[in-house]
């Protein structure tokens, strides 16, 4: 077997993860850990190299916000998570997973988990694994996708999805890389889910909807990751998204503000989400 090439988009943010781990100030925001051991000696050089790992140096301010946006994200998610078990749901799908760890961590016995990822990226992660001591979880499907070719729904269902009870999907780091055509479809397949089903996703705003020095911070990651072969394609602003979720009732979406208020109020560090670009959001069927 070829070993697979990595996601420089899932590799950025597992290693972020794992950063927080290793160099916060308790208590962390996100406890994970599987985060540091899951990218095991491949990656321990770029992990201990990671340039956000101080969340007091000025000089990197939407660096160090970049990196609590994301352990925040996880965080809302896994959060979301548990108010759906709590209501009876026991299936949770993790759509564009790459190193997503939950599986590995998973507190509910009767949790299903379904990652969802290119065949590639999923060939990558457990090279990964083989190379750890983690055990594989006992509740996890890996539903590989390739979006050109195939189908999500009848990928989901070959590998023992049930569509017909609610489920959790969780869309995290995916929208911004959509066409508004794939975006637009996914939807639609995740609105004829059950009822009590929900749904959790991040999103940014557009350039045109940002301050001067947030356009800046904004040109620099889409350099980078159009660099990585990743380019950014897809943004809304909070109601042009509403617009498009329509079909789902509840609809919480949280700016940087609201974000600070419930995951970083009163730290002993300077951790923290910045400016207006990136949003989370979550909407029940």
């Amino acid at each position: 077997m070829q070993s697979a090439s990595p996601s420089r988009t899932a590799l950025r943010v597992a290693l972020r993860r794992a950063a927080h781990q290793l160099y916060d100030a308790k208590p962390l925001v996100f406890e994970d850990p599987v985060a540091v051991p899951i990218l095991g000696d491949s990656y321990a050089e770029e992990l201990r190299r990671t340039p956000t790992r101080n969340p007091d140096r000025k000089d990197r301010p939407f660096s160090v916000a970049l990196r609590a946006f994301l352990v925040a994200r996880s965080r809302y998610a896994e959060d979301t998570l548990a108010q759906a078990v709590s209501q009876g749901v026991s299936q949770y799908v993790v759509l564009g997973a790459g190193l997503d760890t939950f599986a590995h961590r998973n507190p509910y016995p009767q949790l299903r988990v379904f990652e969802v990822d290119h065949p590639a990226t999923q060939q990558w992660k457990r090279e990964l694994l083989e190379d750890t001591t983690l055990s594989a979880p006992v509740n996890l499907t890996y539903v590989p996708v390739n979006f050109e070719e195939q189908s999500l729904l009848a990928q989901l269902e070959a590998s023992g999805f049930d569509t017909k009870v609610p489920a959790v999907f969780a869309w995290l780091g995916v929208v911004p890389y959509l066409t508004l055509e794939a975006f637009r479809a996914t939807v639609m397949f995740l609105a004829s889910q059950g009822a009590g089903s929900a749904l959790i996703l991040d999103y940014g705003q557009p350039r045109s909807a940002l301050p001067f020095f947030e356009q800046l911070a904004h040109d620099s990651l889409a350099s980078r990751v159009q660099q990585a072969g990743e380019p950014f394609k897809l943004f809304f602003t909070p109601p042009e998204i509403a617009a498009e979720l329509s079909a789902f009732r509840s609809l919480e979406d949280l700016g940087s503000a609201e974000i600070n208020a419930r995951y970083f109020a009163d730290r002993a560090d300077a951790l923290k989400v910045l400016g207006n670009a990136g949003r989370l959001l979550s909407a029940w069927l």
